[in-house]
């Protein structure tokens, strides 16, 4: 008998061996005169690690059950034996001991194999462990029964048989923990921080089934605090494990007063996880958070809330909803006991009417109103009883309120509003926002009929009370644009075959009246949409909706074209042939003219470009249309210098997008014979042009409106971004010249906030469309930067100055959007030294050779884009350099050479390679050939000896070779 345990024994190791991907065996002979240690090594010498792959980590369908399959066994194993075989001081031992040695193994595959095993066998055993428990306290129970029995009564026999068994138990209660304790501290404590991330979560998820079996052993901070500790995990999977571990110790609540200390110290991690950037640990690290709320409301504070309320608004749909429950448990879930009684009433009176209110509220708190869809979304799943309760939101609205009821406030009507157009829409459509999913999905059959029910409950309701409702908010445009929304949501049918006729004619009275009443092109565009959801020619309705829009659009046509007879007369013909008088013209007439004459050249451009197609009999049409264009353009311009800002930014924005549209763009896609429309604007306007983006867009914010409203602000910032961006657009497409940027790339840093994306884009493009050309752009924004700092601190300013300091940090950041491809700009750089070197000559000292020229410290600023030039070049640049330079000025070390000096190092760090180089342009003032004979120039510094320059010239760039004879 005893050969058989051992042989099995045996093959119980080899299997541990063989499931870790080794294919040793440990032999008889091995395992009778081996320490596990040795076994190990020599197992370890035979493992094939070149692959990487062991059974836990193959893939395949033979592997594919591998995991549940060996965990599964070692519990049956356990199982099995749980009753004697465990407690032979022998099995046990042996595979204990053999696991934790693998287990702190160097090789991956029997430290992940053996740790997993090690911690089932250890589950195994709490399991054990626990029925132990319970046996011992049945045992007790019984023998405390008995031996309180009277002594006539009482049995000594099994008195003596009960105080036996609990004695084993308590034996094999002891074993048991031994065990335990040893795999615990010999391979848990060990590996719940492994190296590697699957071991680490095998630990945690382990541990916290521990702690949820046998909560008695294990629910104490000597375990929780390595669950503590592991949530800061760098690995998603292993936070992930900590808080689902968690979750299943908070929802028992039972469990509630052995977890207050973890709370207390662990409480802020996980509430900062719920930031965490794994959407799926955020959304687990919610629902802890939900778990906790509900088993002590004191626990989270009112910060901790607001920290989960405002991810109800989150784009992510899980953490959204997750964030929902949380909210509803918090704020909606807890009814007052004086609610009972009023269960069955309905509408204002209904128990709902205090939650819609409080939903009302919390909306408005958190200062998000254009996001009412997602609030309803996130809360749809947990509240939707509250969130279909339209006849409580309707009898809000309308009915009077309650004696002792405060009444709703104009805000909190309109948001109530809002939000009962977003639960009528989430109800009738069935799919989350926009940014909530990725599409609509294919909806049950349950979820049909839901659809379909709440659509007749939403018609029969609103059918009535719309007309009603649009009737008391009809001179609120935010309000009868929302309103308006619902008939898109109705079954259409139930106004015949409920007989509601009636309440649709004042329906469609409402709307002619909102029409007459509002000139607010939201509401107008929620009126349009009303008559074209109702008009659909297959209900019964059609010829009643019909009727009464046809009725509708001829009253608004007749009424217009005698409105546009007056208008032209009147005004146009002032406008168009009489100028001068602009200031005695209403300025809202101006406005409007003026994107009237351009609807109208727009109009028949595209009219004439069709009749263009089919005839070329239209050439003096074409010449007529351009006459009408250049006239509107002139007066567009004339308007840029009107007296009222409105005028003059319409007019700004119509002119950019004249000359887009008339610009050398026009002939494109085979449009040759509009070549006589094309407008290109002249200096004189491109000057005016970026004259006015100089004066209203680059200005302070407060400059532009003492206003104090913040939305103001950004409303205005808006418009100058829009203004900038239309006249970016002109250079982008070379409708005006590209060097006019350098007013507005000089601006990169001072307005970074407000327009750096918009001025970076537009360095992208230009640079697209001719490198060279936007670097000596670049270099003129610079200069012109320069020259003023010049014109306002002189020439003797310091150049540690902030104003300096700026133009240093701007040309750094110029050189940054260069990117890291040195070849592809190679001669746009080149060209830049070229200019400032040339720039930095350019004003010599009056005071003669010996001091420095005026514009000298520019070189400083050029410096920056030295990192930008290939080691072959930076040579070629210092030759070009030497050409301005007198002998004199190479001796100098003055503080005021200093830039010279330093521009000089920058050039010759890396640059000595005898290698080609290219550069274009800049050999025009070099290219004759010394020989070491041949004397220098009066008073110039002396080319060294020994080097001679030849050029060779390739279309238009010149090569520079260097070498050393």
């Amino acid at each position: 008998q005893c050969l058989y345990i051992y042989i099995a024994l045996l093959d119980l190791i080899n299997f541990f061996i063989q499931c870790s991907g080794c294919k040793g065996v440990v032999t008889a002979e091995m395992f009778r005169h081996m320490q596990n240690s040795e076994i190990i090594r020599k197992m370890t010498e035979e493992f094939d690690e070149d692959s990487g792959d062991y059974p836990l980590t193959m893939a395949g369908p033979q592997w594919k059950k591998f995991k549940s399959s060996f965990c599964e066994f070692i519990g049956v194993l356990v199982r099995q034996c749980q009753y004697s075989i465990i407690y032979d001081e022998y099995m046990m031992d042996t595979v204990i001991s053999l696991l934790t040695g693998l287990s702190d193994s160097q090789v991956r595959a029997f430290r992940h194999t053996s740790t997993l095993a090690a911690m089932k066998l250890m589950t195994a055993l709490v399991n054990v462990a626990l029925n132990l428990s319970i046996n011992m306290d049945n045992t007790q129970r019984q023998y405390e029964a008995e031996r309180n029995k009277i002594i006539g009564k009482r049995a000594n026999d099994r008195l003596e048989l009960l105080l036996q068994k609990r004695k084993e138990l308590q034996e094999n209660q002891d074993e048991i923990e031994n065990m335990m304790n040893a795999i615990f501290k010999g391979v848990f404590v060990h590996r719940y921080r492994d190296a590697i991330a699957e071991i680490r979560a095998i630990c945690i998820e382990e541990i916290g089934i521990w702690m949820k079996m046998y909560s008695d052993a294990f629910l104490n901070d000597s375990y929780l605090k390595y669950v503590g500790w592991t949530m800061h995990d760098k690995v998603r999977e292993v936070r992930l494990k900590c808080l689902t571990a968690l979750q299943g110790l908070y929802y028992n609540k039972e469990l509630n007063s052995k977890l207050e200390l973890f709370t207390s110290r662990f409480k802020d991690r996980i509430v900062s996880m719920t930031l965490d950037k794994e959407y799926d640990v955020a959304v687990q690290a919610i629902k802890l958070l939900t778990l906790v709320l509900q088993s002590s409301e004191e626990v989270l504070t009112a910060e901790d809330c607001e920290n989960v309320y405002h991810l109800v608004y989150s784009a992510h749909r899980p953490v959204a909803v997750a964030a929902g429950e949380f909210l509803y448990k918090k704020l909606f879930s807890r009814r007052d006991p004086e609610d009972d009684g009023i269960l069955k009433r309905r509408g204002r009176q209904s128990p709902n009417a205090n939650l819609v209110k409080t939903l009302v509220f919390f909306f408005l708190e958190s200062e998000l109103h254009e996001h009412a869809a997602y609030l309803v979304d996130s809360m749809w799943d947990c509240a939707t009883d509250l969130l279909k309760d339209w006849e409580c939101m309707n009898s809000l609205l309308l009915e009077e309120p309650l004696n002792g009821e405060e009444p709703l406030t104009d805000r909190q009507e309109s948001a109530l509003i809002e939000i009962m157009l977003c639960t009528i829409r989430q109800a009738a459509e069935c799919h989350p926002p926009v940014g909530r999913g990725t599409g609509k999905r294919v909806l049950t059959a349950k979820e049909k009929k839901t659809q379909l029910d709440d659509r007749t409950k939403i018609t029969e309701l609103f059918a009535v009370a719309l007309p009603q409702l649009l009737a008391k908010y009809s001179v609120d445009a935010e309000k009868v644009t929302n309103l308006l929304q619902l008939p898109q949501y109705f079954d259409l049918e139930i106004y015949t075959t409920g007989r509601l006729e009636k309440h649709l004619d004042a329906l469609l009275r409402q709307i002619r009246d909102i029409v007459e009443k509002h000139t607010d092109i939201d509401v107008l565009e929620a009126c349009s949409k009303t008559y074209h959801a109702l008009c659909n020619e297959e209900f019964t309705i059609f010829n009643r909706v019909d009727i009464a829009r046809s009725q509708l659009i001829d009253e608004l046509a007749d009424k217009f074209n005698r409105l546009l007879e007056d208008f032209l007369q009147e005004v146009l013909y002032k406008i168009n042939f009489n100028v001068q008088d602009e200031l005695f013209l209403p300025l809202s007439v101006v406005d409007s003219s003026v994107k009237t004459d351009m609807l109208n050249v727009t109009i028949k451009l595209k009219i004439k470009q069709n009749c263009y197609m089919k005839s070329f009999s239209l050439k003096e049409d074409l010449l007529r249309l351009k006459k009408q264009m250049r006239v509107f353009c002139q007066i567009c311009q004339h308007y840029l210098t009107n007296v009222n800002t409105a005028v003059k930014e319409q007019a700004f924005t119509i002119l950019c997008d004249v000359l887009m549209i008339f610009s050398h763009q026009i002939m494109t896609g085979g449009r040759d014979m509009l070549e006589p429309l094309v407008y290109t604007p002249d200096s004189s306007l491109q000057s005016e042009l970026l004259s006015f983006i100089l004066d209203h867009v680059f200005i302070d914010q407060d400059d532009d409106n003492n206003s104090d409203d913040e939305a103001s602000k950004i409303e205005a910032l808006h418009k100058r971004r829009n203004l900038l961006a239309a006249f970016c657009k002109l250079i982008v497409y070379t409708v005006v010249e590209m060097n006019t940027a350098a007013d507005i790339f000089k601006q990169y840093m001072k307005y970074y906030n407000d327009y750096g994306d918009i001025i970076k884009e537009t360095m992208s493009k230009t640079r697209q469309i001719d490198k060279i050309q936007c670097a000596k752009t670049l270099i003129l924004s610079l200069q012109q930067l320069f020259n003023e700092m010049i014109q306002e601190n002189g020439y003797n300013f310091d150049r540690s100055s902030p104003t300096f300091s700026g133009i240093k940090e701007l040309a750094r950041r110029f050189a940054l959007t260069f990117g890291l491809d040195q070849l592809k700009t190679r001669e746009a750089i080149a060209m830049l030294h070229k200019d400032g070197i040339e720039f930095a000559f350019k004003e010599p000292n009056p005071q003669g050779e010996s001091h420095p020229p005026l514009n000298l410290a520019f070189l400083d600023i050029l410096s920056e884009f030295s990192s930008k030039l290939l080691r072959q070049d930076k040579r070629t640049v210092y030759v070009y350099l030497e050409k301005f330079m007198t002998f004199q000025m190479s001796l100098r070390r003055e503080d005021v050479w200093l830039p010279l000096m330093s521009y000089r190092n920058s050039l010759l760090a890396g640059g000595d390679d005898d290698t080609m180089s290219v550069i274009s342009g800049i050999s025009s003032r070099g290219s004759t050939v010394r020989n070491k004979k041949t004397k220098p120039a009066t008073g110039k510094r002396k080319v060294p000896e020994g080097r001679t320059f030849l050029i060779l010239k390739f279309t238009r760039v010149h090569i520079h070779i260097n070498y050393t004879c």
